[in-house]
């Protein structure tokens, strides 16, 4: 094996093993999300490739609302499903669609796309 073949080997796998971590061990942060004066824990997601923010952070009995605006047209983001609360609502392209909650139990709510590949997280304290 020539050294130019093993360099690139060896890249390959640096690479490899940068993209799986970036993915399935890189910790994501979480954003907590205050209550404006009416009491209305609001926050905007937006929809590119995955959510952003990704995991978010509520106070537990307050109204919540999710404004995800979908800044793409890929099929798999056209609809964010919140399996928990049997909810579920169709993103339009380049429009902010309301979603609206009041969890009242303490807890890890997920919430995903319509084809269970893009994913996030409502962490409610």
């Amino acid at each position: 094996m020539a050294i130019d073949q093993f360099l690139v080997i060896i890249g390959g796998l640096g690479l490899s093993t940068l993209v799986a971590w970036y993915f399935w061990f890189s910790e994501k942060k979480a954003v907590k999300i205050e209550s404006s004066d009416s009491g209305i824990q609001e926050a905007i997601i937006k929809v590119k490739g995955g959510y952003t923010p990704d995991v978010l952070i509520f106070e537990a009995g307050k109204p919540i609302k999710l404004n995800f605006i979908r800044e793409e047209t890929a099929v798999c983001t056209e609809e964010v499903v919140f399996s928990d609360f049997n909810k579920r609502a169709t993103l339009t392209p380049f429009k902010i669609v309301p979603i609206e909650l009041k969890i009242e139990k303490p807890g890890e709510y997920g919430f995903q796309c319509g084809m269970g590949m893009v994913k996030g997280k409502l962490i409610v304290q």
